[in-house]
């Protein structure tokens, strides 16, 4: 499994799995190999929507950014 949490405040936004972390990996920037954050908005989250990501995943991410502009999530594997 793969924990999600909010860089900024830390709080935990649950858990995805492998699969989807490699959906994230294959529709967002890394800026190295050894990147484990990534930056999200709601044009990013439409993005996912019409690349036909998970509902699901799409869902929580959405839940995560609330109604703030934009995000940064951090990962890691638990």
């Amino acid at each position: 499994m793969i924990q999600l949490t909010d860089k900024e405040t830390g709080a935990d936004l649950g858990t995805i799995t492998e699969e989807q972390l490699q959906l994230l990996k294959g529709e967002l920037e890394e800026e190295s190999s050894e990147d484990r954050d990534y930056y999200i908005n709601g044009v990013t989250l439409e993005m996912f929507e019409e690349h036909g990501m998970e509902a699901g995943l799409v869902a929580q991410l959405k839940q995560a950014l609330g109604d703030r502009e934009e995000m940064e999530i951090r990962w890691v594997h638990v």
